[in-house]
């Protein structure tokens, strides 16, 4: 939870706009009774809070209890501490896919009864229900991801602050538009590959993992490859596929998550940002036109020597 009061010391970008944690489980001296009696006073109303970050699945089991997770201390469950806060806060923030749709605990069976704040996968209802808004007037905002990306965090917790955050500047599954309206296919350092349609045949190639190892970059809303974690890195610059961790339901593709699945030789998940049949057309004739370099570098985890570079036989005269 977060107040009013600036303050120097941990998250300091966070504390020059103006937020102070309140309360918190590892950055907070208090422990014990008196974190407990800090939760309580917000929960009642006599602590103010102006934003309320969750972070993790609304665990609703056994048969609707919540007994399966309970708040130290306290012998309630946690769902119950968080509808109480919930309703005291202006701002909610859903921290990662689990605490914004269910997430992994939400998968197979789900017998603990995951779900999110305020969706259960890509229905609305959750924990808080449909109609549930905060003091703002905004439904709980789903900074989802997972891991999720700390600058969306600050990011909206800044936008926040600064008094610019409003209902339409969150998409259809309440996500901030600033990262959920780019796709993790755009910035993509195998770019070129999937342009040319050169596929990578097992984890350790270069080329574009969407036709055969299973990306969904093409699909999921998110801006990894433009804001890179740390500046630097994303699971697609790491060699691995992207799983649409910022979607609901990513946690059961159905298949495994390195495999693509395809219908006659066609991967059944296609890019969001063109029509489908363009995509299949562009395909054949990209494949027919592939470079040389493209081609051999795509099965290989070094990229192929250009042709014009074998030519040079020591320096010029």
């Amino acid at each position: 939870m977060l107040g009013g009061d600036a303050r120097r010391g941990v998250l300091e970008q966070l504390a020059s706009a103006g937020l102070e944690f309140v309360a918190h489980p590892a950055l907070r001296e208090e422990s014990g009774e008196e974190a407990l009696d800090v939760l309580r006073d917000a929960a009642s109303g006599a602590l103010p809070i102006d934003v309320l970050c969750i972070e993790g699945a609304m665990l609703r089991g056994p048969n609707g209890t919540g007994r399966f997770h309970v708040m130290a201390g306290t012998g309630e469950p946690m769902i119950a501490w968080v509808r109480r806060l919930a309703k005291q806060a202006k701002y909610v923030l859903a921290i990662g896919s689990c605490t914004a749709f269910g997430g992994i605990n939400a998968s197979g069976e789900n017998i603990t009864e995951a779900c999110g704040l305020q969706f259960d996968g890509s229905q609305r209802g959750g924990l808080l229900g449909s109609e549930f808004v905060s003091g703002s007037g905004l439904p709980v905002i789903n900074v989802s991801g997972c891991p999720i990306h700390a600058d969306w965090i600050v990011d909206t917790l800044m936008s926040i602050a600064g008094g610019a955050h409003n209902a339409e500047d969150l998409d259809e599954l309440q996500r901030p538009r600033f990262y959920s309206e780019q796709l993790v296919h755009h910035g993509c350092p195998k770019n070129e590959f999937y342009e040319f349609k050169a596929s990578a045949q097992k984890a350790s190639d270069l080329g574009c993992l969407m036709e055969n190892l299973g990306c969904k970059g093409t699909q999921a809303h998110a801006d990894c490859n433009t804001r890179p974690w740390h500046g630097v890195g994303s699971c697609i610059r790491g060699g691995f596929s992207c799983i649409a961790c910022t979607e609901p339901g990513f946690e059961d593709p159905g298949h495994p998550f390195m495999e693509t699945p395809k219908v006659a030789g066609i991967p059944i998940g296609l890019p969001l940002d063109m029509p489908k049949a363009w995509f299949v057309a562009l395909a054949a004739l990209s494949k027919s036109a592939t470079p040389k370099r493209v081609r051999e570098s795509a099965t290989r985890d070094t990229p192929a020597i250009l042709s014009s570079a074998k030519k040079l036989k020591g320096p010029r005269q």
